[in-house]
């Protein structure tokens, strides 16, 4: 005698394999960064960093006694805090994946979602998205700061003025392609000492090991070097044969482009 059994309902029975969808990463991932309070602390000194420098840089050009040099960038002195806080872009990047490495915390959400390249492309967007919009904001505010006191001593630009809104611009485009070379190398590496010293080693220093090739080479190699091809955005005078602003930046692109391709090859290795 065989004792019937209840037949369970399609709706009850666990879902094998289900997609989380793309969106759902993308609010995890979302929810992730922003609640984590060192990378609130983070943002905090990517905004304070650019306005602050260039307001400084502003009051101290504002007061300078005597005329300006005829050669004098108010649009750069304003966007100076970038060259400082893509520092703290690139390292915030790099830990945004490869702390989860380091802690072992991405077996768990590879468990969670075993479509890698979903998950990973998934922080990507929200790392670029989210640092895209916070440095947009910061270089506009730091270049309406710096240009308010400068126009105290007739040295001001505005943004009507060619190829100034471009520079601006250009320089929240910078920053994000800086935090996407940033964790490009570290999904690739996998690892935060490691990332950490890449980014580091691939921003800066080509810049110093260029001056060991004959001076033709160094002079050519230079102006395609990551930190010198990228930062060509933020200036409008631009040194003799050094890359126009626009093709610079389309340099640097590369550069974050190969890291992420890079780190997209290599997510498949067993963590």
């Amino acid at each position: 005698m065989t004792t019937p059994t209840a037949a369970v309902p399609p709706a009850t029975r666990p879902a094998l394999h289900q997609s989380v969808g793309f969106g759902n990463l993308l609010l995890s991932e979302w929810t992730k960064l922003r609640t984590l309070r060192s990378n609130r602390l983070s943002a905090a000194v990517i905004v304070l960093g650019t306005i602050g420098l260039g307001v400084f840089l502003g009051a101290r050009w504002a007061h300078q006694h005597g005329p300006l040099d005829p050669d004098f960038d108010a649009t750069n002195v304003s966007l100076s805090g970038v060259y400082l806080v893509q520092i703290v872009v690139g390292v915030i990047a790099a830990m945004a994946i490869s702390s989860e490495h380091t802690t072992g915390m991405i077996r768990a959400s590879f468990c969670a979602v075993p479509q890698r390249r979903a998950l990973i492309a998934a922080k990507a967007l929200v790392v670029a998205a989210s640092t895209f919009v916070l440095a947009g904001i910061s270089c506009f505010a730091a270049f309406g700061s710096g240009q308010a006191l400068l126009a105290g001593k007739h040295a001001g630009v505005s943004l009507a003025d060619p190829g100034v809104l471009s520079a601006v611009f250009g320089s929240g485009l910078y920053l994000t392609l800086v935090a996407v070379l940033g964790f490009g190398l570290g999904t690739a590496i996998r690892h935060t000492a490691g990332a950490l010293t890449a980014f580091f080693g691939v921003l800066f220093a080509p810049s110093a090991l260029v001056d060991l090739l004959p001076t033709s080479w160094r002079n050519t190699v230079i102006e395609y070097l990551p930190a010198n091809a990228g930062s060509q955005i933020l200036t409008l005078v631009h040194k003799q044969g050094a890359l126009s602003a626009w093709a610079g930046l389309g340099v640097f692109g590369l550069y974050a482009l190969g890291a992420v391709l890079a780190g997209f090859a290599l997510c498949g290795r067993d963590s």
